[in-house]
């Protein structure tokens, strides 16, 4: 067989295979026996493997996993993925429908969806191909989970319409495929999960995308965030659109008004666990599009969009004791230790009591009958004690006067519900701090987990988050669990988070209320650390999201001696304390007037990476070829905008002819 012959081949075996794949994942409609379809798979990876040329990454064959990786990279969303604002009642839902009505004053067409109890990712696709997929993170930047998402069969990697767009979607686990994970799990001796949502979540976090094809994954999909060449009246019709291109699209009724909406509601309450996945309550949009954009949005949430959430399932349990806990910021937390109890499909053996006026209000002792739920079936709490199980013999919790961990008296600030210790070297804020620091989010200093954190300060290694900097690879080697090898990997770990832009090192001092976000916004605003210590109040509170009590925390921190002795010890160590971002009024617009298109799949940027960049340069990107067009950016497998681009005599670049033009 020559080679003409075999991409004919293959590509007549992928064409069937995405075809079963669909009625089988998506429509749940099977047409052929599972023994036909592997051999039909077995005959592609055979050609393939034949044929290594002919390999591309929409074959159907790469659902399988790859090569691990050694960490994720981090992705910027386009659109930012936004979370909701929920509704617990009708009552709720009329306030939601009457601040509609008055923004746009008509009435409106509603869309109710299923809210999936699983994990929000982005999807986007370059051409028709799934190029990219990524978690949603803080909302702003996510992890790159391509490999991963690649394996879930009901993902198409190549849809039917050579269209750029990206699409945001649920991941999750059926609950009989949830029951047979777990079967298997409990066969070969290993940890169970907990419950569905956390085993789709630990799935698509697996570094090994091996692993991750063999969980049981599926997605619905639920919004277009993007897209270059189509535009929709409505989000239903995107949602038929999205189907017809093979996405796998969650029921959704079209309601006229919001007495439907709450019919809808009140149906999916009673009749959820029929479903056979778990929904934690509904979600309801502004059907016309248009509507969304008069509408806007707020710093997290849609104006257009709310979650109705079922009410939380409770259950009855025993508080063995009442303990407390010692916070990064010295806030003493105390904590019911429970009878284990299954709630909303895990087990619950403890829950937080947040502080002692939630206690004395809800009078919980030890020794109570207690219910509990998960707030939001998520978060563990006790909603009311049983007063009529009492037996007399429970005790009262009195929060302790001195601290549990280093023995500081305690302190409750006027206006505060919290208790804390306002000892700056108490050990547990030390430990919390420090793992803050280096967590994913702030310096991502890999291999530092809690363990190795522990290690160090027991060690007296270490006593702040910038002794980490003055470290030796010959303090490390002795250490239990810590080689050579491990030591040098740590060294290099922090030698590399020495250049993070400024606004980790801002999160990572973990300055009260001022979280990834608020940090990235003041790193922009300010553009130093210098620039930061002397900023004013009035010049925080300035910059938009930033509130008052936000920047009284930020300008009290930076006042601080303490405070400023770390963060001039990592300066001296060579922490970076600038931002980094380019300030596009510093850069030349060499692109000026000049329009690209974009085609393929880049090896060294995303299509946004390289988009963001010519239009810094004063350049435009554009979806189409045309005459007017000055230059195609082509990487691998680019489609029908290459071939557009030789038959009008339009000029194409690679990457590398491209960076030489940077």
């Amino acid at each position: 067989m020559d080679q003409k012959e075999a991409l004919a081949k293959i590509n007549n075996l992928r064409e069937q295979i995405n075809h079963h794949n669909y009625r089988y994942y998506v429509l749940d409609t099977p047409e052929i026996s599972d023994y036909a379809y592997d051999q039909l798979m077995k005959e592609l990876i055979d050609l393939e493997t034949l044929f290594p040329e002919l390999m591309t990454s929409d074959s159907p064959s790469q659902r399988v996993g790859g090569v691990p990786l050694s960490a994720f990279q981090q992705v910027t969303h386009t659109i930012p993925m936004l979370s909701l604002d929920n509704s617990y009642d009708p009552g709720d839902l009329r306030e939601f429908d009457k601040r509609i009505r008055k923004a746009i004053g008509e009435r409106v067409e509603y869309v109710v969806e299923l809210k999936i109890d699983g994990l929000s990712v982005a999807l986007r696709y370059e051409d028709g191909r799934f190029v990219q997929g990524a978690t949603r993170g803080d909302g702003y930047v996510g992890e790159d989970i391509t490999l991963n998402l690649r394996t879930i069969k009901s993902i198409p990697l190549k849809l039917k319409e050579e269209e750029d767009l990206e699409v945001r979607g649920e991941v999750y686990i059926s609950r009989e495929k949830f029951a047979e994970l777990n079967q298997k799990q409990e066969e070969k001796g290993e940890a169970l999960f907990a419950n569905p949502r956390n085993a789709a979540a630990g799935s698509l976090r697996q570094l090994d995308s091996k692993v991750t094809a063999q969980r049981p994954l599926d997605i619905f999909v639920f919004n277009i965030q993007t897209m270059e060449h189509k535009v929709f009246q409505t989000h239903s019709e995107g949602l038929e659109y999205l189907k017809s291109q093979g996405f796998k699209t969650s029921m959704y009724e079209i309601c006229q008004d919001i007495d439907e909406v709450i019919e809808q509601c009140e149906k999916w309450a009673r009749q959820r666990n029929e479903l056979p996945f778990d929904i934690d309550g509904l979600v309801i949009k502004v059907n016309d599009l248009q509507l969304r954009e008069q509408l806007g949005s707020k710093s997290k949430s849609p104006r257009w969009a709310i979650a109705y959430k079922f009410p939380a399932e409770q259950q009855k349990t025993f508080v063995q004791d009442i303990v407390v806990q010692v916070g990064r910021t010295g806030a003493l937390t105390p904590t019911a230790v429970l009878d284990p109890v299954r709630v909303a499909g895990s087990v619950i053996s403890r829950a937080t009591l947040h502080n002692e006026d939630y206690i004395r209000q809800k009078d919980i002792r030890i020794g109570d009958r207690v219910w509990i739920q998960k707030a939001g079936d998520v978060i563990p709490e006790v909603v009311s004690v049983i007063f009529d199980e009492r037996t007399g013999h429970e005790q009262e919790f009195v929060m302790p006067k001195a601290c549990p961990t280093c023995g500081h008296q305690t302190t409750r600030l006027e206006g505060e519900a919290v208790t804390r210790c306002m000892n700056a070297a108490c050990p547990d804020q030390l430990r919390r701090g420090i793992i803050h620091f280096v967590s994913r989010n702030a310096m991502n200093i890999e291999g530092l987990g809690e363990s190795i954190v522990a290690l160090l300060l027991d060690n007296k290694l270490i006593q702040d988050v910038a002794d980490l900097y003055y470290l030796k690879k010959e303090d490390l080697i002795p250490l239990e669990r810590m080689g050579e090898k491990s030591a040098q990997n740590l060294m290099d770990a922090i030698e590399k988070s020495k250049g993070n832009d400024l606004e980790r090192v801002i999160f990572g001092l973990g300055i009260k209320l001022v979280g990834e976000r608020a940090a990235g916004l003041l790193a922009d605003a300010f553009g130093s650390m210098d620039r930061l210590i002397h900023a004013s109040y009035e010049e925080i509170t300035a910059i938009p999201e930033i509130g008052d009590k936000m920047a009284e925390s930020l300008v009290a921190f930076l006042k601080e001696e303490s405070n400023l002795y770390i963060i001039g010890k990592l300066k001296a160590a060579g922490v970076n304390m600038e931002n980094q971002t380019i300030n596009d009024e510093q850069v030349e617009k060499k692109f000026e007037g000049q329009t690209f298109v974009l085609t393929g799949t880049l090896e060294k940027y995303t299509r946004n990476e390289a988009k963001e960049i010519i239009e810094r340069l004063g350049g435009r990107v554009s979806g189409s070829v045309s005459k007017k067009t000055s230059y195609v950016l082509a990487g691998t497998e680019a489609g029908s905008k290459l071939d557009k681009a030789v038959e009008l005599g339009v000029k194409v670049i690679d990457e590398n002819e491209f960076e030489k033009m940077l």
